[in-house]
Formats: C-alpha cells, sequence, structure tokens
C-alpha cells in the first residue's frame, strides 16, 4: 500500500453512481411493488452496498482500512433503468473514492442476483466517481502566486561548518512540491540580536514567507522563538498548535517545541524545529495549508 503516514485527517466525501438496466416493464414493477421472490431488492441490495463501502480494502489489495463515518445508498428508478448513487464520508488521511465505486458495483450485484430469476437480460453499466471533496481537492486554489521565500537556519555548528544544513535542504524540497522556489537560504548563529536582524532584515527586503529551522526546543541557546516573538504583530497560532498536533501522534516529545508564527508586516515568519525529523513533521502537518494565509492577506486589501 501506498504510505500516507505523513498525511493529515480531513473530511474526505466521494459520491458514485452506476445504472441497472433490465430489458421488461414487469421487472421494474416487481421491484416497485415488492414482489421479487428473493425479497426486496431495495432494501437487500441497499444493506449489500453498506457493507461493501466497509470491506473494500478487504478485497481491494491496495485500499486502507478507514473508518467509514457515514453512507447513504438510493435508488433512482427512470423507465427501465435504475440509477444507484453511493455518498461516502470520512475524517481521514486518504479518500473513499473506491469504497463508493465498490459500493456501487455491489449494489448492483446484487440487484443482479436478485431479478435474475425473473429477467434474464439485465446490464450493469457506467459505473463511475461523480464527484470527491477532501485532501488535494479543497486547497488547489490556495496556492498564492509569485511569492518570495527565505530560509533560515539557526545553527552555531553548522554556521561555523561543523555539518550540513539537512533540515534547511527538507524545508527547501518540500517548498519545490508546493512549487514554491527558494529565493534565499543562509544559516546564522544562535544569537538572539543576530536572529532579529535576520528577520527585521528579510522584511524590509520583501520576502513574503520566512521560514527558520532551528531553535524553537528548551535548550539555553534554543532562543529563536524568543528573538521573534517581539517581533510578530498578529500570530496565527493554530498553525503551531497543528504541528505539535501532528507530531505528537508520532513521538511523545512533539510537546516541547516552543515554535511561532506569525505576521511582521505582511511577512508570514514560521519557526520551525532544527532536527530534520522535526522539521519534516511540522511541514507535512501544515503545508500546503498555512499558504491560504496569503489569500486570505490578498482578500483584505480589497475589502
Amino acid at each position: 500500500m501506498v504510505n500516507i503516514t505523513h498525511k493529515s485527517s480531513t473530511l474526505r466525501i466521494a459520491i458514485a453512481t452506476g445504472i441497472l438496466k433490465v430489458s421488461k416493464q414487469e421487472t421494474i414493477d416487481a421491484i416497485l411493488n415488492r414482489t421479487v421472490p428473493k425479497g426486496d431488492v431495495f432494501e437487500f441490495s441497499r444493506a449489500a452496498g453498506l457493507l461493501a463501502c466497509k470491506k473494500t480494502y478487504e478485497v481491494i489489495p491496495d485500499c486502507h482500512p478507514l473508518p467509514i463515518e457515514y453512507t447513504s445508498i438510493t435508488h433512482i428508478v427512470n423507465d427501465l433503468a435504475i440509477t444507484i448513487r453511493v455518498e461516502v464520508h470520512t475524517v481521514y488521511k486518504t479518500g473513499v473514492e473506491v469504497e463508493a465505486m465498490h459500493g456501487v458495483a455491489v449494489t448492483a450485484l446484487t440487484m443482479y442476483d436478485m431479478l435474475k430469476p425473473i429477467d434474464q437480460n439485465i446490464e450493469i453499466v457506467n459505473i463511475k466517481l461523480e464527484d470527491k471533496k477532501g485532501g488535494k481537492t479543497d486547497i488547489k486554489y490556495a496556492y498564492p502566486e509569485n511569492l518570495t521565500v527565505a530560509v533560515i537556519t539557526c545553527s552555531d555548528s553548522i554556521s561555523k561548518g561543523i555539518g550540513i544544513d539537512e533540515s534547511g535542504e527538507i524545508i527547501v524540497a518540500h517548498l519545490k512540491k508546493h512549487h514554491l522556489t527558494v529565493g534565499l537560504k543562509k544559516v546564522v548563529e544562535d544569537d538572539f540580536n543576530t536572529i532579529q536582524h535576520t528577520a527585521k532584515q528579510l522584511v524590509q527586503d520583501g520576502f513574503r514567507l520566512i521560514l527558520f529551522t532551528g531553535g524553537t526546543g528548551l535548550s539555553e541557546r534554543d532562543i529563536t522563538p524568543d528573538a521573534i516573538r517581539p517581533l510578530i504583530e498578529r500570530e496565527v497560532p493554530g498553525a503551531m498548535e497543528a504541528a505539535r498536533s501532528y507530531g505528537q501522534q508520532r513521538t511523545p516529545y512533539a510537546m516541547l517545541s516552543r515554535g511561532i508564527t506569525g505576521f511582521i508586516g505582511n511577512s508570514l515568519v514560521i519557526t520551525l524545529p532544527g532536527s530534520p525529523r522535526g522539521v519534516e513533521e511540522s511541514m507535512h502537518a501544515i503545508f500546503p495549508y498555512i499558504l491560504h494565509v496569503f489569500k486570505v492577506k490578498e482578500g483584505e486589501k480589497h475589502n
């Protein structure tokens, strides 16, 4: 199966449809009048479809087991065709498109099995996904254009040439996935005045997104949030709350991170952990969702 451990859970919805065609009006009449020998076609097939949605991962090898929070199955009769509509909801890391289509397929097959003694010419056609929501689908319009980005690593050792800037490179790689180009990447020492001066200069130079990595822990030299906090004019506390919550599900030490996020002028400043694992998890937790703040800011200009 595809690795989805890095993804965040969101509300995901899928709607699928399919059509069962019968060959004579007598079949439709028997269904509506509930005189089919095998029983109530709509109710039996609905029950089978519900089970199919829940059990999809047991028959489709690459599907993940996931919580089905809501399922609706309806039948719409139009002449000699019955449209089956299945809607599935979950709050999870991956979507439910296959679950919805599997529900349609099993609903239709159950109807076929119940009706074949009275109609030998039944067809199942056009099983397809009608709509889906959640995940990337909901954030595709959140990407700002021409966003200037700077990545700053706070580290005494790396600033002295000891070690490599692994965390900074992880940030750059993640930003690239979201079509963002880093205009400036540099390393500074863990010094209060240096960090403050760097942030002020980047804001003055017009960088709209500024990411600091390192110095968000609890050692004496971890002072990045302390240097940045006095400059913040409008905090975005939910960003780091999301990052810590995401990390806490993977390691109990995530609660010790003191990272902050907020605006200095028109520049969004984010302070991330210095460890490669911590910074990678934080990037997964807040990107690309945090980029929506720039659309909100643009909206403020036009109000």
